[in-house]
């Protein structure tokens, strides 16, 4: 009779811990799933206005619509885009201004990096100053350019006529609309790729240098032989923002050309090219197979640019 008592408290112990256990396990549960109640809003954000708008965009790029009347068109419309003399103008336009943009930030970024990571003092000074541009919104940047570079009242033309050099015409010329478009999208960049540049230089061991200065290195030999060397990864990441930024551009262009590019559409992007094609001529289905083109511009030269640089996705 002992013996059963026993065994009937054990097992009645037994099946109290594991009841316990159980209701652990379900209170974890319920806390867990409670949590993602709270994600719903950001859930319903994604599915409302990032998945929607780009599958609707796919719809809407093989048919012939105007907002309120469709027709079915299959591939007609990726044709007239691909066939179309501005939208390869744009095209143009937005490599012409991007190569630019890269080709003159980085380089210039990282050497003025390397000089504020050279100097004792000041350097949180210098930080502030060449990061204030990158926080300006772009708009009112545009919007400040356009008077700085114009033609006959603005202070660029003004220094330049005043030492004798000539005065371009800006964005009243389509010769020389995109350079100030570069100008602007350099100086608006380059804060950026200081303060990134600054981050990486600071993270090289300083034991490099020194081994560097024993063996009798010069300060260029250690900028070219440890400072550039270091910097790859740093470069691949800043070529490839660079390059999808670049590509996207539409904000400033619009402000100063608005969505034709004026003058003569020197300054249309990709981008410009889309809204005017779906938001002043209403041709909606062009804009979303001009969207997808884009879309596949931007995927190959982003390809191209990680296995130029050997940079890992």
């Amino acid at each position: 009779m002992e013996n059963n008592h026993a065994t009937t408290t054990e097992t009645s112990v037994k099946t109290s811990i594991y009841s316990e256990s159980d209701r652990k396990k379900n209170k974890n549960r319920t806390i867990q799933w409670t949590w993602y109640i709270f994600l719903i809003p950001s859930f319903l954000g994604i599915l409302l206005f990032m998945l929607y708008p780009i599958l609707e965009s796919f719809r809407l790029s093989f048919f012939k619509s105007n907002g309120t009347i469709e027709s079915f068109t299959g591939l007609d419309n990726f044709r007239t885009v691909l066939t179309s003399g501005p939208f390869w103008n744009a095209v143009w336009n937005t490599f012409f201004i991007g190569i630019f943009q890269v080709i003159i930030t980085i380089p210039l970024g990282f050497i003025f990096a390397t000089l504020i990571n050279t100097i004792g003092k000041g350097k949180n000074f210098f930080k502030v100053i060449y990061f204030l541009p990158n926080v300006t919104s772009i708009v009112a940047a545009a919007m400040i350019f356009q008077f700085v570079l114009h033609p006959e009242m603005g202070i660029v033309n003004f220094a330049l006529d005043s030492i004798g050099l000539p005065a371009p015409g800006w964005f009243s010329d389509p010769s020389t609309s995109k350079w100030g478009v570069i100008l602007l999208a350099v100086w608006h960049w380059i804060g950026f790729v200081i303060i990134i540049c600054l981050a990486n230089l600071q993270a090289i061991p300083s034991e490099m240098y020194e081994a560097a200065k024993i063996d009798g290195a010069s300060g260029l030999q250690q900028w070219l032989f440890i400072t550039i060397p270091n910097m790859t990864g740093t470069f691949a990441f800043l070529l490839i923002t660079g390059w999808i930024g670049a590509l996207q551009r539409f904000n400033e262009v619009y402000v100063i050309g608005g969505p034709n590019g004026s003058p003569a559409r020197s300054i249309q992007t990709m981008g410009a090219f889309i809204y005017e094609r779906g938001f002043t001529g209403f041709e909606f289905g062009i804009a979303s197979a001009a969207t997808y083109i884009m879309f596949i511009i931007i995927l190959i030269f982003t390809f191209i640019n990680l296995k130029m640089s050997k940079m890992k996705i």
